[in-house]
């Protein structure tokens, strides 16, 4: 009987085919592959977290952002947003139209007017101020209210009247016996006025001052012939003859200047002078010393020019003249305000002459078309402008 074959073993042998030195290449290999995909991964992650947070806001929450916003800054934003966001949703309000516009699109604000300097010269109602109403610091505040509460825009003080008394303590030494028993305090009017939105306006009256006249007799009119005599007004001081300033005396011109320069300290910016004229009768027994060839108006003229040079820009002057000094030519001016540069007029009716607002607007009118910037009528009487 054959033998049965057996099946031959194969013997295996657990041999590599790699060397050594071929398991370091692949090892190294292996490590340079995943170095390439992890620098790969690190360069290109900022970019896939861009476009990612990109896509979240601008389609899943509406919102629009530069497609170059900073990956970290984004998320970050996100992360906070929804830490105080609540638990609830809430659906966006819609954005108005305007807010999309950039800011410079947006219109200006209007801008407010500068307020006019104290010296400008405004349109509106004038009214005269009694001193008896201007005692102390509460009567000069009820004054105030109740002249802005009637609509004055000026308010017209008379600090010097023709009589020759100063109603203010006046520091000039000319005005040393000038200064009446009762005063007020100009400083504290003006200020309270402005505050009022009042124009506060000193009334002086100029050359018509019997007591200056005495205090510095070169300022006044003498008598003709010597004797350091004054000219008076009329047949003498029994008869109620007074003594007046000199125009032609410039000693007299700088007293009045000095007056308006004072004032102009206590606040007051705009002045009313009144009396800038010669005594109406002409007589030969008036001396007026050097005259220079002047006639009375070219004198007056040179007066007026004098305080508009010395007072430009920080004071305007207001010159008040009666009706019939305005209309025809007096021998107290020699010729018409406007012709003696007065361009700030102030025309004094007569008292008790009724104020027709039709002949008041005619008469403005011709004062200006003779040469007069501004014209304001009074009633002298009742104390009221127009």
């Amino acid at each position: 009987m054959p033998r049965r074959k057996r099946n031959k073993k194969v013997k295996r042998y657990r041999r590599s085919f790699y060397s050594r030195g071929m398991k370091v290449k692949k090892a190294l290999g292996i490590l340079l592959l995943a170095a390439v995909v992890l620098g790969a991964a690190w360069l290109a992650a900022p970019h896939v977290l861009d476009w990612a947070t990109h896509t979240w806001y601008t389609v899943v929450r509406d919102r629009d952002l530069p497609a170059s916003s900073d990956a970290a800054g984004a998320g970050e934003a996100d992360s906070a947003a929804q830490q105080t966001a609540p638990s609830q949703p809430e659906p966006e309000p819609e954005r108005p139209a305007a807010s999309s516009r950039p800011a410079s699109a947006q219109p200006a604000e209007p801008e407010q007017p500068e307020p006019l300097p104290g010296t400008a010269v405004r349109e509106g109602a004038w009214a005269a101020v009694s001193l008896s109403a201007l005692s102390d610091e509460a009567a000069i505040r009820a004054a105030a209210q109740e002249l802005a509460g009637q609509g004055a825009v000026y308010a017209y003080i008379p600090l010097k009247d023709t009589s020759g008394y100063i109603y203010y303590p006046s520091a000039l030494p000319a005005a040393a016996r000038s200064v009446a028993a009762s005063t007020v305090d100009p400083a504290l009017i003006a200020s309270i006025f402005k505050e009022a939105g009042l124009v506060p306006v000193a009334g002086v009256a100029a050359f018509q001052d019997p007591i200056a006249s005495y205090t510095d007799r070169g300022m006044a009119i003498q008598y003709a012939g010597g004797g350091g005599y004054l000219w008076l007004d009329a047949a003498n001081a029994a008869a109620g003859g007074k003594a007046w300033l000199n125009p032609y005396a410039a000693s007299a011109v700088q007293f009045i200047g000095d007056l308006i320069a004072e004032l102009h300290g206590f606040g007051f910016e705009q002045v009313c002078l009144s009396a800038v004229q010669f005594p109406p009768m002409v007589s030969s027994r008036q001396s007026f010393g050097e005259t220079g060839g002047l006639g009375r108006d070219g004198q007056l003229a040179a007066d007026i020019a004098v305080w508009e040079e010395r007072f430009a820009g920080e004071v305007t002057l207001w010159y008040e003249y009666p009706l019939a000094s305005c209309t025809d030519v007096s021998p107290a001016l020699g010729a018409l305000p406007a012709q003696l540069g007065a361009r700030n007029l102030v025309v004094s009716l007569p008292a008790g002459e009724a104020a027709d607002p039709a002949a008041l607007t005619d008469l403005a009118a011709r004062m200006k078309e003779q040469g007069c910037a501004y014209v304001v009528v009074r009633d002298s009487e009742r104390g009221s402008f127009y």
